[in-house]
């Protein structure tokens, strides 16, 4: 199965779940808890007030070799968007790819997520702990804090 077909089959739309695809094509869902979509809000409201260029997406699909994968926040600058704007999956990476940690992931998956969306054009990888705590990283370590969004707090509130 490949990302079309994902979003274009109606048994998948609507589901309470977060959905990717694997290397192999199947498909990987991921239930969430409310305080998974109330930190992917705020993340990307205090994104917004931070920065107003650019394009703020929730449940961002970039495509990678092993599959599509969904950031759960994503930030593409304007020049970026206009590359992606309109596709199916974004073939290349928002310049800062969220993620916010479910009951499910496992540090390994997070480190392949991160190394996947560096491969394909990511400048940023910020991982949300379930307590709100933010981690920062670019394509060669963790970091203080973003680059692209300084004033970016490392503890988020819900």
């Amino acid at each position: 199965m490949n990302w079309q077909e994902v979003v274009e089959n109606p048994s998948l739309q609507n589901l309470p779940f977060k959905i990717e695809l694997n290397e192999r094509g199947q498909i990987i869902m991921n239930a969430v808890k409310l305080n998974h979509s109330a930190y992917q809000i705020e993340i990307a409201l205090l994104m917004k007030s931070v920065r107003q260029d650019g394009k703020i997406l929730a449940e961002c699909a970039v495509w990678t070799p092993k599959g599509t994968k969904s950031a759960d926040i994503a930030w593409f600058s304007s020049e970026r968007w206009k590359k992606v704007k309109g596709k199916v999956e974004a073939d290349v990476a928002p310049e800062v790819c969220v993620e916010v940690l479910s009951i499910s992931n496992t540090d390994n998956e997070m480190k392949e997520k991160r190394k996947l969306y560096f491969e394909q054009g990511a400048k940023e990888v910020w991982i949300c702990d379930e307590y709100g705590k933010m981690s920062f990283y670019n394509s060669k370590r963790k970091i203080k804090a973003s680059g692209l969004f300084p004033e970016f707090p490392d503890k988020i509130e819900i």
